[in-house]
């Protein structure tokens, strides 16, 4: 078991590595890194903006009874927009991504596995880690910090609804009591989460469905371990970056 376990270990760490050799040495396929953000930004539009607002809207609703108590519900916007950016925003989109992007980079690119459809572009002109994995793992890794910072909009879009019903508070003082608390190690935290998340989903379902095998089978399992590992990982990360970042406020 201890073999199976630094094997795995081993080739996933040569796997980052020449992701690394791969993606610093030209030429560069700049065309399918844009297709690729162009699909995963399309792709992942509507489902964030639908739990972006829900979002919003769901966490100023459970947080106005424990403020309301110490008669501070003029707190909402600051701590409905810091709980976004320090945490929320990134974290759920991640996790989103990871469901519906990160599993069909595992299967799509499993299914060119099995199918041998790698093995025939080895034997062609194209580099296919290049080409199928660095042009992946890049894409996500700049459209993630995009799309956390969407839904940070989104989710503050619908906290103003629901604080405006209930308190009458105008769009100006929202605003104002909403960024008046955001500090620049807030932004560079979440722009800094959005990036290595992007960069663990991307790297993980690529792997998954880099290495796949046993035909089919193989497929389904690469897109179930793309998100399950993908999404462990992430949890991982979230841990080490707030205690981190907690150290530096």
């Amino acid at each position: 078991m201890w073999r199976a376990i630094f094997l795995r270990l081993y080739a996933v760490a040569a796997f980052v590595t020449r992701w690394f050799r791969v993606a610093l040495k030209p030429p560069y396929e700049w065309r399918e890194v844009v297709r690729q953000c162009r699909e995963i930004g399309l792709r992942s539009i509507g489902i964030i903006t639908l739990t972006g607002f829900i979002t919003g809207i769901v966490f100023t609703k459970q947080s106005r009874p424990s403020l309301a108590d110490f008669g501070a519900t003029s707190w909402l916007p600051s701590l409905v927009s810091l709980a976004l950016v320090r945490a929320l925003a990134p974290l759920i989109t991640s996790l989103i991504i990871a469901g519906k992007v990160g599993s069909n980079m595992g299967a799509e690119l499993g299914s060119m596995r099995v199918t041998e459809q790698i093995d025939a572009m080895e034997v062609s002109s194209v580099n296919p880690f290049k080409f199928l994995v660095v042009t992946r793992v890049v894409a996500i890794s700049l459209m993630l910090p995009v799309l956390v910072t969407f839904m940070a909009f989104v989710g503050l879009a619908g906290s103003f609804l629901n604080v405006h019903q209930n308190e009458q508070t105008s769009l100006e003082a929202f605003i104002e009591d909403a960024f008046g608390r955001i500090s620049f190690l807030d932004l560079f935290s979440s722009a800094f989460k959005s990036l290595v998340y992007g960069f663990t989903i991307g790297m993980t379902s690529c792997y998954m469905g880099y290495t796949a095998e046993q035909g089919t089978v193989g497929v389904g399992k690469a897109a179930n371990s793309a998100v399950v590992v993908s999404m462990f990982l992430i949890f991982v990360e979230e841990i080490l970056i707030v205690q981190v970042v907690n150290a530096m406020r």
